[in-house]
């Protein structure tokens, strides 16, 4: 090609850059570069040459060409010849000083590429520029900037340049007026001082190693005089900021004696910018240049300046840091790094001005100064070392800051500090200290913490995190600190005020001490002689163990805390390391195996009381456990906020004092906690008692004559006394220590050894708790009951229980009662009831037993006190777990009542007080008796010990109670009622004698109807309610059936409606089962039947009613239908009852199926009216009796007795109701019942649609279902097909629908149906034609036809409507013949002939307006070639081919996907004779295919896919079918652009003389309608052209193709027009 080629399509390109569209822009430069990539000279030639053309192009568009040019030069500078950069250098220096107007993206466009060029060329682009750059004659701006870039870009080639330039330049900076020409000599001079310094820094690599710093000196002093001295006073700010940056890289080449002459001046010039620029980083950078220049040469000046430089560069430090914005940032590193200037030459100067700057009363000073000395700390620590003691001295204010930034500052010096060896010097500890106490700080709760960290990044919980974070890092890496921190840090585990640093201050020590463990055990053992501050061994024991007792808390300070005890075995007892080590473990895994939610507290403490007991077991040193029993009261007061851990360590006291074998030791310190116990607090009150139930384990007198001693105390007599401690509390208060003092006896009680316990209970204990009953305290009340509970379980437990008679039972449990009947009823809010029967259940297991009134009268009391309180809806959480436990109190102690009367009559007089209860009119209170009854119904049959066989006389009455509530209408009590007929009847077993282990069959199913006892769906509610009472029947004793049977009648007064409508099913149930007396009653009933339907309200005693029904029927079938039928229509709810009653009996059922359907076929299904009088349009309108035998058949097969009925009659029933759906789409109803749909407010007519069709499907749905064929509707309803059956567009695929899942679900009713239908192929109706069509071509899609020997009868019968009027049925026939490829693929090839044929008369169907024929032929043909004769299919090859050629580009989806595919299939029947025609139409089709890869819809995307895979093998290349085969398959990602380039390769490879024929393929879709082929034509093209060889290349028309390329790049698509720019630039490959 030419060289005016790439000319042109460059030109093509260029023109082009006047779209719109950036991305469209974006990829033209990127044809541009592309082309120049192999052509860089001749591209680059005809960018100069248009831009040199086109002058008045605008600046935007000539920048897109100037970025190629720049970006082609990049790319190419190592080839590029002399002479085209000469132009390319030219052109730009001319485009860049076309204007002396500043066009800042045009000329810096311009300049970039000069920048690129003098990478290479840089005396090339010297010689121009210079020339735009006379001595005298101010310079464009561009020139300068260029000259800057230049410089950074290419140091070692502009240096050389740089002498004359400044030479040059120096007079021109007094011509230069706009600020815009001052700041771009200040970049200059920037980026030249930077260059020269970068040289100086490399000579060893420079072409001129002889450069000196002074040999720029004098000029850079020139310039530097007019830029400090005069530009620098400029109002402009960014002029000043330009100076700034200049001036910084500049001091450095300043002559020393310049520099030193001009700092005086120099630097509060530049300190005075702080104040005029907001943005302050330049000048930091600039005067930290300045500053390292000063310190370079020796300055004897600065030091002068070091006041005026601390007081400028201490507020910047101290402003607000902006982490959002990167210079801000900047700034703060730049003017630490002048700190440390000033730090290494000035220490003492620096640390004078900033040590009494933290005093300062701002904030922002001191956080400032900390930072600054932090910043110091780190690096001039040669200089600060023998500083230490001076500043470590001067932190002592900042430690009592109490602003959070000042502590985060404090905390980060503290941890330089601690690098750096200054916490070893004296004063250290303070330092430590302070960094704990940070670590003590309350967490913040969460959200709190996110409020603070947006509004204040230094809020104390960030204090709290840095500090810990701090404390643990110095104490495990940093070395030097380990003797600083051994053991001072024990100090701190003990004071409360580090509490909340528990957690990290014990990982540190367990940290250290176990890096003293590995230095030997003499540097372990703490000398508690020399350090008289730290805790003793007992301290410490009784701190780490009390503060594990709640683990969880200070993020997790029990695991830490027992590690850490674990590791200081040695400095607690020397006898506890081995036991330790096996017990210490064990807590903390299980501590790290639960959480906060799953831990048992109770559990958890006991494990670490048993520890505590185990260790002291292991000491067995009395003097030591008096210690430790001495250490552990002193720290109660430092418990006082810590209630429940408090309460734990009177635990642990107690278990002390019990190990304790010195007794004047365990009174004097019981005799302590009682005078200092804080009795308001309930957790220390508990504690309280707790430690002394556990001491009376070992020291039971000792602990009952304290107690009674304090019983004696003056305090109970309000007087002032030896306890006059107390004398100033009040009732209240005096209330609270009679509680504790109640408590502690019961806990004594609970605790001391049984075989002491029981001498004491009356005598030394009721006798100080019986007289404080008296009494309206609710903790008092509360205590006296836990009391009274812990006491009798004491008494329980003793061995010699039995023998014991608790003489004052009796009045304990009258004192419960009185507490449980002074509760109010309106609401439940403490737990007096429940615990007053908690003891009352406790004490009736004692003797001696309670009167029968006593027991009457306590379960009345308990069962009124807890089931009449108020619903719990909209309780508390905590008010429905009171409750729960409340209610699981009264059930434990009516069971306990019960066990002692465990006889019919027992369980008759527990349900004598519960049956009001459960015949409540308000739920809950039926909720509560239920529950209630279940419960003790099974705990008698668990309990049952049945010696003789014993009548339970009361079965009837207690199963008439529960049967009915298996109704109730709350579902929740079902259940419950349930359970307590199935627990009755077990319980008649066992009375029968039957073993405990024994299973009833019958009894059993009443468990397998729970299910359907909650089921929404009332009618089957009612029916378990049903099959109940027929499992009552069968299991009643007879002489139990009429009590049964009238505690049944009872209920139906029931309050309860749901309850009322099952006693009736229940007694319709037991009159069936066992009362057939009554049958000569039931014509009398039936007679009244319709009337009394009328008049019931209730639904379920109406269809109670209606069980009868079918006896009449039976008699009076032919009456009963006859007046049924003719009811109106639509039909009332009775009315629809009746009809479902009469399908009881099969044998009727049958002959009123038969009935009815005579009516179906002998009546027209719909007559054609007038929509209205002058209209020339029919409406169809249904028939009315066809239509009230449709109702009727679904309300008779809607009945499940109707099964056996509608197997015998399924062929007819199934044809009938399937044409009557197909008669009926588009019906409407009679106009009189149209009124009567639209009124539709009668709530005796049954809820259906009246609308024939939708009837028609329903009718036909319940006879499926009735019919066995329960999965075909499934079927059909999972895929839509019955909401398709009712519309005319959907109704063909309906019928579609169901044929297939009748095939699938129901094959062997099918040849009676076939039979059936077969006559329907001629009717009149073409409806009915069209819908056994479809039927017979979807059967034919499934195998069951050849099983079942219908394929030839149905071939034949539809072969035979080939020639049908109608072109749906024409249609349909083709499917069908189709559909035999599936159903029956063996036959094919017998009638391949006769089908093949069907199929090209339906590619040739002339009164086929719409081409569905067409259509249908086509996928008939896809999926009947692979089984037909290949002889069969060669003959008719070519013409299949070319006609549906045309289609591969139809605007309809199904047209192309079908075309395309079928074109696949055919290339299987290509080889041989005809191999080489069918190669050609392989080609002329293989654009269309490859293109429509690219279409929008995806079927059309697949069957090109297979298409093409199928064409692969016949093209004879092998890459190319390998590649088809692996990625053309559904399912996988295609990249479209890889695929196509490698397609075009194989093409071009193999097929290079295609070429021609393949792009004028491509020229088409040009064209396209469809903006994704548009776009893939082209780029079809430029792979094609990309991989062809020259030869080839030979057939296409260049001028052809650029001109409809130029075209493309007009298109209305930025997408199209993107491809149309990349071909452009492939078309390189004709250059």
């Amino acid at each position: 090609m030419e060289e005016s080629n790439v000319k042109k399509l460059a030109t093509t390109l260029i023109d082009a850059v006047t779209d719109k569209d950036p991305l469209v822009q974006e990829q033209l430069c990127n044809s541009l570069c592309y082309l120049g990539e192999s052509k860089a000279e001749e591209t680059l030639n005809a960018c100069d040459e248009y831009l040199r053309q086109h002058e008045k192009l605008a600046y935007p568009y000539r920048v897109i060409i100037l970025k190629a040019m720049e970006t082609i030069v990049k790319n190419n500078i190592d080839e590029l010849d002399r002479c085209t950069a000469k132009i390319v250098i030219i052109l730009a220096s001319n485009e860049m000083t076309k204007t002396k107007e500043l066009i800042l993206d045009w000329q810096q466009a311009a300049s970039s590429v000069l920048v690129a060029v003098g990478k290479r060329f840089i005396n090339k682009v010297m010689e121009e520029v210079l020339t735009k750059f006379q001595p005298g004659i101010l310079p464009h701006y561009f020139v300068m900037q260029t000259f800057a870039n230049l410089s950074i870009t290419n140091v070692f080639g502009m240096v050389p340049f740089l002498n004359s330039i400044l030479t040059t330049m120096l007079p021109m900076l007094n011509l230069a007026r706009q600020d815009q020409m001052k700041s771009v000599f200040c970049f200059a001079l920037q980026h030249f001082s930077d260059s020269i310094l970068e040289y100086l820094a490399n000579l060893d690599q420079a072409p001129d190693p002889t450069v000196r710093k002074d040999t720029f000196s004098t000029e850079i002093f020139s310039a530097f005089d007019v830029l400090f001295n005069h530009w620098l006073q400029s109002r402009e700010a960014k002029l000043r900021l330009a100076v700034v940056e200049a001036l910084g890289p500049m001091s450095h080449l300043l002559p020393s004696e310049k520099l030193e002459e001009q700092l005086p001046r120099l630097i509060p010039g530049i300190i005075a910018l702080y104040k005029k620029h907001a943005e302050t980083f330049y000048v930091s950078k600039s005067l930290g240049q300045i500053l390292q220049a000063s310190v370079n040469m020796g300055s004897r000046t600065l030091e002068v300046q070091v006041d005026m430089l601390l007081a400028a560069l201490h507020p910047q430090i101290c402003a607000p840091v902006d982490s959002l914005n990167p210079l801000v940032i900047k700034n703060h590193n730049e003017v630490l790094r002048c700190f440390t200037i000033l730090a290494c030459s000035f220490p003492d100067r620096l640390l004078a001005f900033l040590l009494p700057k933290l005093e300062n009363s701002n904030e922002r000073i001191r956080v400032g100064t900390l930072h600054i000395m932090r910043q110091i700390i780190n690096s001039a620590s040669v200089q600060m070392e023998i500083k230490k003691p001076f500043i470590l001295s001067s932190m002592k204010l900042p430690l009592l800051d109490t602003n959070s930034k000042v502590k985060r500052a404090v905390v980060q010096v503290i941890s330089a500090m601690a690098h750096h060896g200054y916490l070893e010097q004296p004063g250290g500890e303070m330092m430590i200290e302070y960094i704990l106490r940070q670590c003590a700080l309350p967490p913040e709760p969460m959200s709190k913490r996110q409020f603070l960290e947006t509004e204040d990044f230094f809020a104390s919980d960030s204090v709290r995190t840095i500090s810990i974070n701090t404390l643990y890092l110095i104490s495990t890496t940093v070395d030097r600190m380990n003797d600083v921190l051994w053991p001072y840090l024990l100090e701190f585990l003990i004071p409360v005020q580090f509490t909340n640093a528990l957690t990290p201050l014990c990982k540190s020590l367990m940290h250290l001490a176990m890096k003293r463990q590995e230095e030997g055990e003499n540097s372990f053992l703490i000398q508690y002689d020399s350090n008289v501050n730290l805790p003793s061994p007992f301290a410490l024991t009784t701190r780490l163990l009390i503060v594990s007792s709640h683990p969880y808390l200070g993020e997790g300070r029990g695991a830490a805390s027992l590690r850490l005890l674990n590791v200081l075995h040695l400095n607690i007892h020397p006898l506890l390391g081995q036991r330790w080590k096996k017990t210490i473990p064990p807590l903390i895994n299980y501590v790290e195996e639960h959480n906060d939610e799953t831990l048992s507290q109770k559990e958890w403490e006991e494990k670490l009381l048993m520890f505590l007991r185990d260790t002291l077991m292991v000491v067995s040193d009395n003097t030591w456990i008096c210690q430790l029993s001495l250490e552990m009261c002193k720290q109660l007061n430092c418990y006082n906020g810590s209630p429940l851990e408090k309460n734990f360590l009177y635990k642990c006291i107690g278990t002390t004092l019990g190990a304790a074998s010195n007794k004047e030791i365990v009174r004097k310190h019981l005799q302590e906690l009682l005078e200092t116990a804080r009795y308001q607090e309930e957790a220390e009150r508990e504690g309280l008692a707790c430690g002394f139930g556990i001491c009376a384990i070992n020291h039971l007198d000792d602990t009952l004559i304290k107690l009674e001693d304090f019983v004696k105390s003056d305090i109970f007599r309000k007087s002032v006394g030896i306890f006059n401690i107390f004398k100033d509390r009040s009732d209240t208060e005096v209330d609270k220590v009679k509680s504790t003092l109640i408590l502690c006896y019961g806990q004594v009680a609970m605790h001391a050894p049984q075989e002491l316990v029981l001498a004491r209970i009356e005598s030394d204990i009721l006798r100080n708790v019986f007289q404080y009953f008296n009494t309206k305290d609710l903790t008092l009340k509360l205590c006296l009951i836990r009391s009274i509970c812990m006491i009798s379980q004491a008494i329980c437990k003793s061995v010699q229980s039995s023998s014991f008679v608790f003489s004052q039972k009796a009045e304990l449990v009258a004192q419960m009662m009185e507490f449980i009947r002074a509760e109010p009823m309106d609401f439940l809010k403490t737990a007096i009831r429940k615990r007053a029967m908690i003891a009352c259940t406790y004490l009736s297991t004692l003797e001696p037993p309670l009167e029968e009134l006593d027991k009457a009268e306590l379960v009345h009391s308990c069962l009124h006190s807890v089931l009449a309180l108020p619903s719990d809806a909209g309780i508390t959480s905590c008010q429905k777990t009171l409750f729960f436990d409340t209610m699981t109190a009264l059930k434990d102690l009516l069971t306990s009542l019960l066990l002692r009367n465990l006889t019919p009559q027992g369980l008759q007089n527990m349900f004598e007080h519960l049956t009001p209860w459960i015949k409540s009119p308000k739920g809950h209170e039926r909720e509560r008796a239920l529950g209630l009854s279940a419960y003790l119904l099974r705990f008698f049959l668990e309990h049952l010990n049945v010696i003789a066989i014993v009548p339970f006389h009361n079965l009837g009455l207690l199963v008439g109670i529960f049967s009915p509530r298996c109704a109730d209408s709350l579902p929740s009590l079902r259940h419950d009622a349930l359970d307590c007929v199935y627990s009755l009847l077990y319980i008649q077993l066992f009375y029968e004698g039957f073993a405990q282990d024994y299973q009833d069959e019958v009894a059993e199913k009443l468990l397998a109807l729970k299910d359907n006892l909650t089921n929404p769906d009332v009618t089957i509610l009612f029916h378990t309610c049903y099959s109940i009472a027929q499992i009552i029947g069968k299991r009643l004793p007879p002489d139990q059936f009429i009590s049964l049977l009238l505690t049944t009648f009872e209920g139906l007064k029931d309050p309860d409606v749901n309850c009322a409508r099952a006693a009736t099913v229940i007694i319709n149930c037991l009159l069936k089962e066992r009362g057939a007396v009554l049958l000569e009653k039931v014509p009398e009933i039936v007679g009244l039947i319709h009337a009394k339907l009328c008049e019931v309200k209730d639904e379920h005693v109406a269809k109670a009613i209606q069980q009868s029904v079918y006896l009449l029927a039976s008699q009076h079938r032919a009456a009963v239908v006859a007046s049924l039928l003719a009811s109106p229509l639509p039909f009332d709810s009775h009315t629809c009852s009746l009809w479902r009653a009469l399908a009881t009996e099969p044998t009727l059922t049958s002959q009123i199926l038969e009935l009815l359907l005579d009516k179906m076929n002998k009546d027209v299904p719909f007559t054609e009216n007038k929509s209205f009088l002058l209209s020339s349009s029919y409406d169809r309108v249904a028939t009315v009796v066809p239509l009230a035998a449709t109702c009727a058949l679904y309300e008779i097969m809607s009945a499940p007795e109707s099964g056996a009925a509608v197997m015998g009659l399924y062929p007819e029933l199934f044809v009938t109701l399937l044409l009557r759906v197909s008669c009926t789409v588009g019906v409407q109803l009679p106009r009189n019942l149209q009124a009567k749909e639209r009124k539709g407010a009668n709530p005796r007519l049954a809820p259906r649609n009246l609308e024939p069709c939708s009837c028609a499907v329903e009718t036909l749905q319940a006879m499926l279902f009735r019919g066995g064929s329960e999965e075909v509707i499934t079927c059909m309803g999972l895929e839509g097909g019955w909401e398709l059956m009712k519309t005319s567009e959907g109704h063909e695929e309906g019928v579609t629908l169901l044929a297939r899942a009748m095939a699938k679900h129901s094959g062997p009713k099918l040849p009676l149906i076939v039979k059936t239908l077969i006559p329907v192929l001629s009717s009149v109706y073409e409806i009915q034609r069209i819908t056994t069509t479809a039927y017979f071509a979807e059967l034919l899609s499934s195998n069951v036809v050849n099983d079942l020997i219908l394929l030839e009868s149905l071939l034949d019968n539809i072969m035979g409507r080939q020639k049908d009027v109608c072109i749906n049925v024409r249609r349909l026939v083709l499917r069908g013949l189709a559909n035999i490829a599936s159903g029956s693929p063996d036959k094919v090839r017998k009638h391949g002939p006769q089908l093949l044929t069907a199929m090209i008369n339906g590619l040739d169907d002339k009164d086929d307006p719409h081409n569905l024929v067409a259509l249908e032929a086509m996928l008939g043909l896809s999926r009947l070639l692979d089984l037909a004769e290949e002889w069969d299919v060669r003959s008719i090859l070519l013409h299949i081919t070319i006609r549906i050629r045309p289609f591969f580009d139809n605007e309809r989806d199904e047209f192309r996907s079908s075309s395309i595919n079928l074109f696949g299939h055919l290339n299987k029947f290509c080889h041989g004779n005809c191999e080489d025609v069918f190669f050609e139409q392989i080609i002329n089709g293989l654009v269309s295919l490859l293109l429509h890869l690219q279409d929008p819809k995806p079927p059309v995307v697949s069957a090109c896919k297979f298409a093409l895979r199928m064409c692969g093998p016949n093209m004879e290349c092998e890459e190319l079918a390998a590649m088809f085969e692996k990625q053309l398959h559904d399912g996988r990602g295609l990249h479209f652009g890889e695929f196509m380039n490698d397609t075009s390769k194989y093409l071009m490879q193999n097929f290079p003389d295609t070429l021609g024929r393949l792009i004028s393929t491509n020229l088409f879709y040009f064209k396209s309608c469809w903006e994704d082929i548009r776009a893939a034509a082209p780029m079809f093209i430029g792979f094609l052209v990309l991989q062809a060889d020259k030869v080839a290349c030979e057939q296409v028309d260049l001028n052809q193709l650029i001109s409809a390329l130029q075209l493309l790049l007009k298109d209305p698509a930025p997408t199209v027009r993107i491809k149309a720019a990349e071909t452009l630039g492939r078309l390189v490959k004709f250059a």
